[in-house]
């Protein structure tokens, strides 16, 4: 029997959205060992003074836990 556990996170990135994903997949590849899969939920951009100066991706992240 396999347990994934899912969790939220939010990746962000001058160049887009899609490198905004990959940001964040990468860096909770650091922390977190066997990920699966990785669905975007949503997307936005922080704006100062009328322009778009990041992208962020918000991203749900499975992973498989560990069998003891």
């Amino acid at each position: 029997m396999t347990v994934y556990k899912v969790i939220e996170i939010i990746g962000t990135s001058e160049k887009s959205w899609e490198d905004a994903a990959k940001t964040a997949v990468e860096r909770a590849s650091n922390t977190l060992e066997d990920l699966r899969i990785a669905e975007v939920t949503a997307q936005d951009v922080k704006i100062e003074d009328g322009k778009v100066v990041a992208y962020r991706t918000k991203v749900s992240l499975s992973f498989k836990f560990r069998e003891e």
